[in-house]
Parts: structure tokens; C-alpha cells; sequence
């Protein structure tokens, strides 16, 4: 070994991980996690529920997306979906009245309309193939 090589031998450099390699068994990598205080989908979610909804036309998918937050958050399968909520997800009120009609037609969720109100929306079980 020559004597030059020992600088770059013992730089912190080379012990840095790249985030391609171990630590973790055979290459694989955990999923990234939120970070503590920011907000998050919970699951699980059903993937027949999920791509049934992802089936439907337009912002349909979005609005799905939404509706799991607002459940998750609430702690409870029926929530009042806010256009304010449904912005933050680039989800227009025109476009999301579609898509929960949309949803409520693939009978993924059932809705309770009063005029001047928000829609109280409740989640269901996918329906059997």
C-alpha cells in the first residue's frame, strides 16, 4: 500500500451511503416515510377500492385520494368533503361534483346532498366482482 493512498483511505467520503446500497437485506430500500408533523394518506387502502376508483372518469381518482385523507383524519368513513380540501389537490368544484358523482355511481361512496351544505360523504366497501 503506498503511503499517499491513506488520505483518501480513511476520508468520511467513502463511508457515505449513496441511498443505492445496504443497509438493508439484498438491495432492497424501506418506502419514504412523512416527516413528523406533515400530513399523510392512512392505509391501508383496499387496491380493488383504489382501482375502481382509479376506473372512473376524470378527477374521480383525485377525489378518492381526498375522501381516504378526510376518513383517515376524521377517524371515521364519513366526512364532509370541502372544496377548500379538494383545491388543495388542484380539484375544482365542478370537477369534483363529477367525480363524486362518478364515485357514487361505481358505488364506492354514498352521499348526502343539502343545498348550501357541504356533501357528507360515506365510504364503502368495493363492491364484489
Amino acid at each position: 500500500m503506498d503511503p499517499k493512498d491513506l488520505p483518501s483511505l480513511l476520508s468520511l467520503e467513502r463511508l457515505r451511503w449513496d441511498g443505492t446500497t445496504g443497509p438493508f437485506p439484498s438491495g432492497k430500500q424501506r418506502v419514504p416515510r412523512h416527516r413528523a408533523g406533515e400530513k399523510f394518506l392512512k392505509g391501508p387502502v383496499p387496491l380493488t377500492w383504489l382501482a375502481l376508483a382509479g376506473q372512473q372518469p376524470g378527477k374521480a381518482l383525485h377525489v378518492a385520494i381526498v375522501l381516504r385523507f378526510l376518513a383517515g383524519v376524521a377517524g371515521n368513513s364519513t366526512v364532509a368533503l370541502s372544496g377548500a380540501v379538494l383545491a388543495t389537490f388542484g380539484v375544482d368544484r365542478r370537477a369534483g361534483h363529477r367525480g363524486l358523482g362518478a364515485l357514487e355511481r361505481a358505488h364506492l361512496v354514498t352521499v348526502q346532498r343539502h343545498r348550501g351544505r357541504q356533501p357528507r360523504v360515506t365510504l364503502l366497501e368495493a363492491p364484489s366482482p
